[in-house]
């Protein structure tokens, strides 16, 4: 056995799901897509017969939300929930967008959600009993990294001509659990029970309004 592996999954609706793996030293390892959440889990399987732990990181919403959002960010402070809001978004995508991180796709009611947030759900839940499965959003790592210039990776461009953006951000995706397990990264959101993202590096505002997710006797 040799220690740890780092998956990296981008979520596609029409040509599959871009794939890649990257062993311990950040070296790739393995590269491919899916359109099948078994064909996840058995890559899976795959590699805890020659590493000791694989870490995936999915770059989609972990779940759908089970009712309208109670709390809105704005003016820099919470409020609640008004007439003529649509209440989507989970608290890492609020934390995300008010952190200048990224504009993510706001998460809906399961039956509002588009086809390929559905597939990440799948992803998720066909992983989440075998091994240990993040949430993350490329483009926040990319936004995180943009003058770091210790941050690199080798890559294979095995793979990469069915879509050469989707390949990078599964790479990216692998790198970023594998700086957040080494902890060099942080984990935002979750205040709402929802799932939390992680990023490669530390938020450089630990004590921000928006990280603590509201009350309702805070309104009272």
């Amino acid at each position: 056995m040799d220690g740890i592996v780092c998956v990296g999954v981008d979520v596609q609706m029409n040509r599959g799901c871009s794939c890649a793996v990257l062993d311990r030293e950040l070296m790739p390892y393995h590269s491919e897509w899916f359109s099948s959440p078994d064909r996840i889990r058995s890559l899976v399987s795959e590699l805890l017969e020659s590493f000791d732990r694989v870490a995936v990181g999915i770059d989609a919403p972990r779940c759908p939300l089970p009712k309208p959002r109670e709390y809105y960010w704005r003016n820099r402070s919470w409020r609640q929930r008004q007439q003529g809001d649509q209440g989507r978004g989970r608290h890492c995508e609020v934390v995300v967008a008010s952190m200048r991180l990224g504009n993510p796709q706001y998460t809906s009611l399961a039956d509002d959600c588009p086809d390929w947030m559905k597939i990440g759900f799948s992803l998720f839940s066909a992983l989440s009993a075998h091994t240990d499965v993040y949430e993350v959003f490329p483009t926040a790592s990319y936004r995180q990294l943009i003058k770091d210039q210790a941050a690199r990776l080798s890559i294979s461009l095995a793979d990469f001509s069915l879509g050469p953006k989707d390949m990078l951000d599964a790479y990216v995706s692998a790198f970023t659990v594998h700086e957040f397990l080494a902890g060099r990264g942080d984990q935002i959101g979750g205040g709402d029970g929802l799932g939390a993202i992680v990023l490669p590096r530390p938020l450089s505002c630990k004590d921000c309004d928006v990280l603590k997710w509201p009350k309702t006797e805070d309104f009272k």
